[in-house]
């Protein structure tokens, strides 16, 4: 069997140790490896063009969104307000900065999950048994004022160009929050109201190419434990969504956001929208970068069930929480096969 990993970051395990086979410590059991040949190429989700998500056309886009929600709980979306040069200069950044040599890199090297700025490896390396291929830089990034100063200064323009990025992200965010909000049958700002001050991450994702991709993940199947994710991936697919009991992969649209929704979402919805399993797969081939900015409640925000979407009927799911506990909760634990949600379920009267 292949030696445990000795180095911080997987990238630099591939460049400088040049493997052939997965290191030990990042082989899934055999139950539950990835099982690429079973992966539906013949389905993929929605795609809702926002042009007209300010126009006398509104109803139509809402309504597809309510759809797509329903029925996925993913769907993707162009003719969005994020300008492509926004986007391209976001990507390369991300590429410019995983270029680095490695003690630059490593200067924002961290395990500790409560930190703002860190560049780290696999999930939550302090609690997980089996590591996942991706290394990532994350970022909070609202209000920027309070982190930009944490962030890289190498590559030189990191700071100006994630800054215009999050900036534009978050303004895309807020509509999207709203368009939800009214899909739902609730007023148009009712979720924004219950965030608190609101709150912004994101992730530079990095997926070096694997020599065994059917032996690991770069992220095995979870639920986001945000509102919504907001997805920039580039040309190399990697991205995968559980739909009715199959994955199917997501292939990459040039221009488009993936969005999907998050656990908190499923909270405020009352279970009407779901946050659904997703992973990141990898390849023998080719690195991918991808780029998730995660819109969140801050963390002293009760999220509970609209009260507009509790009755008899359908009685509360779940129990109020703030959002710190939730994510707290969420991190100690990694990316468990059971949904973190469970644990904060309502009390059923007898």
């Amino acid at each position: 069997m292949a030696a445990v990993s000795k180095r911080l970051l997987v990238s630099d395990l591939v460049t400088f140790d040049k493997i052939n086979q997965v290191p030990s410590n990042y082989i899934r059991p055999l139950s539950e490896r990835p099982n690429l040949q079973h992966v539906s190429s013949h389905e993929t989700i929605p795609i809702i063009d926002l042009h007209d998500l300010n126009s006398a056309k509104r109803r139509h886009v809402i309504n597809q969104i309510r759809d797509a929600c329903r029925e996925y709980g993913f769907f993707q979306v162009k003719n969005h307000s994020v300008p492509e040069s926004t986007i391209t200069n976001m990507m390369q950044i991300a590429k410019d900065f995983f270029s680095l040599p490695e003690e630059e890199r490593l200067k924002s090297y961290s395990d500790d999950p409560s930190k703002t700025t860190r560049l780290s490896t696999s999930f939550n390396i302090r609690t997980e048994k089996v590591a996942n291929w991706r290394d990532f830089l994350r970022l909070h990034c609202y209000p920027l004022e309070d982190y930009v100063h944490e962030w890289p200064t190498n590559p030189s323009s990191f700071r100006a160009h994630v800054k215009e990025y999050c900036t534009s992200v978050r303004g895309l965010a807020l509509e999207l929050v709203e368009a939800i909000s009214e899909s739902l049958g609730l007023e148009r700002d009712y979720i924004g109201k219950q965030l608190g001050k609101h709150g912004q991450h994101m992730a530079l994702n990095y997926y070096p190419p694997c020599p065994q991709p059917d032996l690991t993940y770069g992220l095995p199947g979870h639920t986001d434990l945000n509102l919504i994710t907001i997805l920039l991936q580039d040309d190399v697919p990697g991205l995968q969504v559980l739909k009715d009991g199959k994955w199917v992969a997501v292939d990459p649209v040039p221009n488009t956001f993936i969005i999907n929704i998050g656990d908190q979402i499923q909270v405020l919805s009352n279970d009407k929208y779901k946050s659904i399993l997703h992973r990141a797969v990898v390849n023998c081939d080719k690195e991918r970068i991808s780029i998730p900015t995660f819109y969140c409640p801050s963390r002293d925000a009760v999220i509970s069930p609209a009260p507009e979407l509790v009755t008899e009927d359908q009685p509360a799911v779940y129990r109020p929480f703030t959002y710190g506990e939730y994510y707290d909760k969420f991190w100690n634990r990694g990316l468990a096969t059971e949904n973190c949600l469970d644990m904060f379920m309502a009390t059923k009267s007898t």
